[in-house]
């Protein structure tokens, strides 16, 4: 359950989504210039990231799972 994927192709860094997250699940990565998933197990699968994205690069799932959040390597 919650933020299946951010695809960094379409991710044009606007922000509009971490501003969006009433769980502050998104952050910002200055370095990439695209928003990222920080807190998974935080998410509640309300949409309203997906929903408020501009460019359709965020897709939620409603569906129950395990995933362990993959960091990021610069």
């Amino acid at each position: 359950m919650g933020i299946r994927k951010i695809d960094l192709d379409r991710c044009d860094g606007c922000g509009i989504c971490i501003e969006a997250c009433p769980m502050d699940v998104l952050r910002y990565d200055t370095g990439l210039r695209k928003a990222f998933i920080k807190y998974l197990a935080d998410c509640q699968a309300c949409l309203l990231c997906e929903m408020s994205c501009p460019v359709n690069a965020i897709y939620v799932s409603p569906d129950y799972e395990r995933r362990i959040p993959v960091p990021i390597y610069y």
